[in-house]
């Protein structure tokens, strides 16, 4: 019976609503005042139901809800005839109750696209050879799939064949496609937009990076900050101490009336709902956008922030050095850059890559007697030309001439960070490149907006050499820069500032700074959404996009800000009940519980409105 009762409290409300309408109509238009009574406590008792069983289970595991509360009220006021008062307010309450439950779905509408996101079959390939449609828990790792046009990529894999435009919104927050061929990664719940993919299966159901999220997105919406948990036990305390006050009340004025009014008027709905919602709404927008928040204790910190410190390579820079300057010597320069690119095609070099990459298509040339010279570079003969690439230490081995123009571009290329890479034919300086990691688009512009959102220390720690990072550090406008630090003296620097009484957030790639990561009041991964990334941090950036970060901050401030102006909206109505009460004679219990449950709707609202928040 009681489960029937709670399962169409909806159509009870309804139902009750069109009660006291009738009520009201019958005394206004015919005077029936028999109509009127009788139709006031046949809603009374239809809306109380579902509010007693509510009261008594609460009861049950020793926890005086508002509930309770709203009983003790309903039950008094009917018990002193006032029908009126009893009826409208279960209405409601019960009217408060459905469109709380309505709104707050409204706000995990994040996850809710997220789970509708979540495919449910893929074209597995069977013993035969064939592609056959099976539930996407049928997929095991190593079973090959075929993706066509407009699917959603069942699970997280590799592609072996094909290619293909696939939208990773559902990822990243990023819409425009990403190409995909073979080799390249692609993950569950992304669309491919067209092409024909076949991929091999390398995580499944929840391993996958979109079963991650969904469900770390859950916990972080379920999981409660200090002012949450705050809240909760003030309210546990709360709620009897407005029973207790009820009945002193009675018991120095005899006034039921008044005594029930107390009750009304003190329930801490929208203070236990205020906070919470927000906190829901928040995590939600950031699920949307391509940020992972994990939990409300994060956004408080968040919000707190006044120092972040950053890892350079894979984070302030793109992570794949390639030529950022060059000057060439004399003549016959297509003819040198043949014979450099010929020795860098033999090189595993790291900056070889960048050089060919820049020189792209040129006449190659055979390469005999190599000779390597260890942190110097490599001599060879090169179409019988005796040719030399590295460094300014072997370029004066080799006795090449360094005039004062080569000796100031050097300069000015090592002053800007660059990796030298020098070419000398026959002992005649020919080609000057200077190679270097290259900042990411629009890192300056994202730096400038979190230092308007409150950031007042902007800091880069690295393992490159001093030179590099300082050059990087002015070009962006950095508080400060340190170079030539392993992971354990990034994590020790972390610490210092933590004890200096600073909020301190690092922001890094989730993989050699996951010490910093955790060490940090908050760790942001540049994750790109690596298992390493999004277990270690406290935030993740699911796209490594760099500009997500603002927004993350902005939406943390805006969440905790939420907060506070939900509670200020709770308990200053609660305020201005009591003072109605005692000072004035406007308030009885419908206007009460009309005002309590305004008060519920409007915290609701308030904290939805963080679902489209936009860094401005």
């Amino acid at each position: 019976m009681q489960y029937y009762i709670l399962r169409n409290k909806n159509s009870i409300t309804l139902l009750s609503g069109i009660l006291i309408a009738a009520a009201f109509i019958s005394k206004w238009t015919l005077g029936n005042m028999n109509v009127f009574i009788w139709s006031l406590i046949a809603a009374s008792i239809l809306g109380a139901a579902p509010i007693v069983i509510q009261a008594y289970q609460a009861l049950r595991v020793k926890v005086v809800s508002i509930d309770v509360l709203v009983t003790i009220a309903v039950i008094g006021a009917f018990l002193i005839q006032n029908y009126e008062e009893s009826a409208i307010v279960t209405f409601l309450f019960l009217f408060g109750a459905y469109l709380e439950q309505h709104t707050l779905n409204k706000t995990r509408s994040a996850i809710k696209e997220l789970t509708e996101m979540a495919p449910e079959s893929a074209l597995k390939q069977m013993e035969n050879g064939e592609f056959v449609e099976v539930e996407v828990d049928e997929v095991d790792v190593g079973d090959i799939l075929l993706v066509k046009t407009g699917a959603k990529v069942p699970v997280d894999g590799t592609v072996l064949s094909g290619e293909g435009s696939v939208n990773e919104a559902s990822i990243t927050g990023e819409s425009i496609p990403v190409s995909k061929e073979k080799g390249s990664k692609v993950f569950a719940g992304t669309i491919l937009d067209n092409g024909t993919l076949q991929i091999v299966a390398d995580r499944v159901g929840e391993d996958t990076t979109f079963g991650k999220i969904i469900e770390l997105v859950e916990e972080a919406q379920d999981s409660k900050s200090e002012v949450e948990r705050f809240i909760d036990r003030f309210s546990k305390n709360y709620t009897p101490a407005v029973l207790l006050l009820s009945f002193i009340v009675w018991l120095f004025t005899r006034d039921v009336e008044l005594s029930i009014t107390i009750l009304v008027l003190g329930c801490p709905g929208a203070l236990v709902i205020g906070v919470p919602v927000s906190n829901v709404a928040g995590i939600g927008n950031g699920a949307r956008n391509g940020v992972l928040l994990k939990g409300s204790e994060v956004i408080g910190d968040f919000s707190r922030l006044d120092t972040m410190v950053f890892d350079k390579t894979g984070t302030l820079t793109v992570g794949n050095p390639s030529v950022a300057e060059k000057v060439y010597y004399g003549d016959n320069i297509e003819e040198a850059l043949g014979y450099l690119a010929s020795i860098e095609r033999e090189s595993d070099h790291p900056l070889a890559k960048a050089v060919l990459e820049e020189i792209g298509e040129t006449t190659f040339f055979p390469v005999e007697n190599t000779e390597v010279v260890k942190g110097e570079g490599i001599v060879a003969n090169v179409n019988g030309r005796r040719v030399a690439v590295g460094n300014v230490a072997l370029m004066e081995r080799e006795n090449v001439k360094l005039d004062d123009k080569a000796k100031a571009d050097i300069e000015l290329f090592e002053k800007n960070g660059n990796s030298l890479v020098l070419t000398a034919v026959d002992g005649e300086l020919k080609i000057l490149m200077g190679v270097r990691d290259q900042i990411r688009p629009g890192v300056k512009e994202d730096l400038q907006k979190l230092k308007k959102l409150g950031v007042k220390n902007l800091i880069m720690l690295s393992g490159d050499n001093q030179g590099t990072v300082d050059a990087v550090s002015r070009e962006l406008g950095l508080t400060e820069a340190h170079g030539n630090m392993l992971p354990e003296d990034k994590a020790a620097y972390i610490k210092n500032l933590i004890e200096k009484g600073q909020i301190v957030a690092f922001v890094g790639d989730g993989v050699n700074d996951s010490p910093s990561l955790a060490l940090a009041n908050i760790g942001i991964a540049m994750g790109g959404g690596t298992d390493v990334a999004i277990e270690t941090s406290d935030i993740v950036l699911m796209n490594s996009d760099f500009s997500r970060l603002p927004h993350a901050l902005g939406l943390a401030k805006a969440t905790a800000w939420n907060m506070k102006q939900n509670i200020f909206i709770a308990l200053g109505v609660v305020v201005v009940l009591l003072t109605g009460l005692i000072f004035g004679d406007w308030v009885n219990m419908s206007i009460g519980m009309l005002v309590h449950e305004g008060s519920i709707l409007a915290v609701i609202l308030n904290g939805m409105r963080l679902l489209g928040y936009r860094l401005k």
